[in-house]
């Protein structure tokens, strides 16, 4: 039983049908998953993503998700934007105001990884990971928090982990470790800073490994996945945290297993690619 189902059988009304989410990234993966559960409903989506043409690697670009969007019933406005560049961001909450005529959520999706240690990374790949996980949140954060204060029931909603301050995880790969701890520290300090606004600002990570292009790109990643879920999981969850009352729903590390055993779920085996259980591999900073 998924979040959805476990909602319409006990007769809730949770939904986020007419409500705009601005999405950083979006283009495939976790972000479109999240973003095709909101239309489901009914939502508006603005995303703004770097892929404009089809990339060799890569599936998808902002507008054939977009596309995607509103098949599966919402509005979509699909912007080519990149996160780490001030100019973008302003214009894609402008884009959304304009469009919508407000911001209810903000999903910070786009990520980079690189998981070299700190001899082997060249700084290219370093700043890349520190200006669109760190700077890119922190910027789309700030510049729709105005917006956001004036929603009914606002959320903003960062994928990026618990801060575990394990010295296993910063040995193991410092830079992308600070890169996603930046962007957990940026949810610590603005669910504090804005907590008397009524903004919801929580982080949601996965405790396995999710199936996707960058998962599947990596040395061996064919094989890695055969231990992953799909990621609807995420999308589940993040549907569950963003329709509960953001007021009182902040500060928060949620994993998606923690956010849908909340909502009543108790068989997770259908999220599963066909690994058992056992079979499945833990993420990192867990």
């Amino acid at each position: 039983m998924t979040a959805r189902d476990d909602a319409q059988s006990t007769g809730t009304a949770a939904t986020l049908k007419g409500k705009t989410v601005l999405m950083s990234g979006g283009s495939r993966g976790i972000g479109l998953e999240i973003a095709r559960r909101a239309a489901q409903d009914g939502a508006n989506i603005v995303l703004m993503a770097k892929t404009a043409e089809p990339h060799p690697k890569l599936e998808g670009t902002v507008y054939t998700a977009a596309e995607e969007l509103t098949s599966a019933g919402g509005e979509a406005l699909p912007l080519v934007g990149d996160v780490r560049k001030e100019g973008d961001v302003r214009g894609a909450v402008d884009a959304a105001l304009d469009r919508f005529g407000g911001i209810d959520i903000v999903i910070n999706n786009a990520s980079a990884i690189d998981l070299s240690n700190t001899t082997d990374i060249d700084m290219k790949s370093y700043d890349l990971m520190a200006d669109i996980n760190v700077r890119g949140t922190f910027m789309l954060s700030k510049f729709s928090i105005p917006a956001l204060s004036r929603a009914a029931n606002p959320h903003i909603l960062t994928l990026s982990p618990p801060l575990n301050l394990s010295p296993k995880w910063a040995g193991a790969h410092l830079p992308y470790t600070m890169a996603k701890y930046g962007m957990s520290l940026t949810t610590l300090g603005l669910a504090e800073e804005l907590k008397d606004d009524g903004i919801g600002v929580n982080s949601l990570w996965p405790c396995t490994l999710i199936d996707t292009a960058a998962i599947r790109n990596m040395p061996g990643g064919a094989q890695i996945v055969k231990g992953a879920r799909g990621p609807a999981i995420m999308a589940d969850a993040a549907h569950a945290v963003l329709t509960r009352e953001a007021r009182i729903t902040t500060g928060n590390f949620f994993t998606d297993e923690q956010v849908l055993t909340e909502e009543g779920v108790i068989d997770f085996t259908g999220y599963s690619l066909g690994a058992s259980s056992t079979e499945l591999v833990p993420d990192i900073f867990l």
